[in-house]
C-alpha cells in the first residue's frame, strides 16, 4: 500500500483496517484488541502516513492526554516513584510531563504555572509545600492528586496519604527496643508546615519512648547531605543511632560513618524510610520502612478519573543489618 497525498484521517485508517473508529483508536494506542490487531493497525498507520494531531484531538475531546508529574527528583525514591507513575499513566493511554521541584517551593510554584500553561488534564504531585496557595493556579478543570501530604489550600484535590505517625513510631520504637537513648533525626531541608507531619511528629513520639532526639535538616540529595551528617557524627555526644526520613539521607549516613571510621551497626545504627531498591545492596543492608508502591501508584492514578477520598497507606518495618544494640553510651 502506498501513501496517498494529503493528511490521512482516523476514518481512512479505520476503513483500511476494516474496524470501527473506536476500535481503531484503541488499537492504535495499544489499549484494546488482540496483539495481532494492534500490530496490524499500527503497520497500516505507518503505510498510510497517518499521525495523530494532538491539537485537533485536544480540541475535539477537551483533553490533551497529558498529566503533570512533580516531585523532588534528587531524592532516589522520588526518582523511582516518578517512573512508576509514568508507566501507569502510559498503560491508561496518557502521557506524563515530569518536572523536578528540587525541594524548592519557588521552583514548585513555577512548575505549577507551567502545568497550567500546558493545559494538562491532571497532575500527580509529591508536594514540597503542601500548604502553598499556588496550587490554586491549577483550575477546577484540572484533577490534582497529592501524594504523601494533602494540599490544604486547594479544595477538591485528591490525596493519597502516608501514615507517617505509624511509620515514625515504628522506626523509633525499633531503636528504643534495641537500647538507643540518643538518636539523630535527619530530615530533608523542606518547609516546616502543618502538612509535613513526619518531621513534626517525631519529637513527641520520641519523648513517649524515652528517646532524646537530635533533629537536623540536610539537603535531599545523598552527596549534598554528607557534610551535614559528618558534623553530627563528629560531635562528642554523637547519637548512637540515626533515623533518616528518606533512604537517600540514610545512604549519606553510610558514607559519613565510613569517613569517620565508624562501623554500622556496631558504632552507629541507621534506619531509613523508603525501602529504595539500593537498600538491599549497601553493606550492611539498610533497615527501613517499606511502602506498597504499586498500590500507592494505582490509587493515585485511579483518583485522576474518580476523585474523592484520601486512602491512607501504612508502611512496614523491614529489619536488616544496619541496626543493632548500641555498644557505647555518651
Amino acid at each position: 500500500m502506498s501513501r496517498q497525498p494529503g493528511r490521512r484521517t482516523l476514518q481512512d485508517l479505520a476503513s483500511a483496517a476494516g474496524l470501527s473508529l473506536a476500535a481503531t483508536s484503541y488499537a492504535l494506542r495499544g489499549l484494546r484488541g488482540s496483539p495481532a490487531t494492534i500490530q496490524r493497525v499500527r503497520e497500516l498507520a505507518d503505510e498510510l502516513g497517518y499521525t495523530v494531531d494532538p491539537i485537533a484531538r485536544a480540541l475535539a475531546s477537551g483533553r490533551t492526554g497529558w498529566v503533570g508529574v512533580s516531585g523532588s527528583l534528587r531524592d532516589l525514591w522520588q526518582q523511582d516513584f516518578s517512573v512508576l507513575l509514568t508507566r501507569a499513566l502510559r498503560r491508561e493511554g496518557r502521557f506524563a510531563t515530569i518536572a523536578d521541584a528540587d525541594a524548592d517551593p519557588e521552583l514548585e510554584r513555577r512548575i505549577v504555572e507551567q502545568f497550567a500553561a500546558q493545559r494538562v488534564d491532571g497532575a500527580l504531585v509529591s508536594p514540597v509545600d503542601p500548604t502553598a496557595s499556588y496550587w490554586q493556579l491549577l483550575g477546577d478543570e484540572v484533577t490534582v492528586v497529592s501524594i504523601g501530604d494533602a494540599l490544604t489550600a486547594r479544595a477538591g484535590s485528591g490525596s493519597v496519604l502516608f501514615d507517617n505517625e505509624f511509620g515514625v513510631r515504628a522506626a523509633l520504637a525499633h531503636l528504643a527496643d534495641l537500647g538507643h537513648q540518643r538518636v539523630g533525626l535527619l530530615a530533608p531541608a523542606l518547609p516546616s508546615t502543618p502538612g509535613r507531619p513526619a518531621q513534626l511528629l517525631a519529637p513527641t513520639i520520641a519523648g513517649t519512648l524515652g528517646i532524646e532526639l537530635v533533629a537536623i535538616s540536610a539537603p535531599a540529595a545523598t552527596a549534598d547531605a554528607i557534610d551535614v551528617v559528618s558534623s553530627l557524627l563528629a560531635a562528642r555526644d554523637r547519637p548512637t543511632g540515626v533515623f533518616c526520613l528518606s533512604d537517600s539521607l540514610a545512604f549519606a549516613v553510610y558514607r559519613a560513618a565510613r569517613d569517620a571510621g565508624l562501623r554500622i551497626p556496631e558504632d552507629l545504627s541507621v534506619i531509613g524510610y523508603d525501602d529504595h531498591q539500593l537498600a538491599v545492596l549497601v553493606e550492611p543492608g539498610l533497615t527501613t520502612m517499606a511502602w506498597d508502591e504499586d498500590a500507592i501508584v494505582a490509587a493515585a492514578v485511579e483518583q485522576l478519573e474518580s476523585p474523592g477520598g484520601a486512602p491512607l497507606f501504612r508502611p512496614e518495618l523491614v529489619v536488616r543489618g544496619s541496626t543493632g544494640v548500641p555498644h557505647q553510651s555518651y
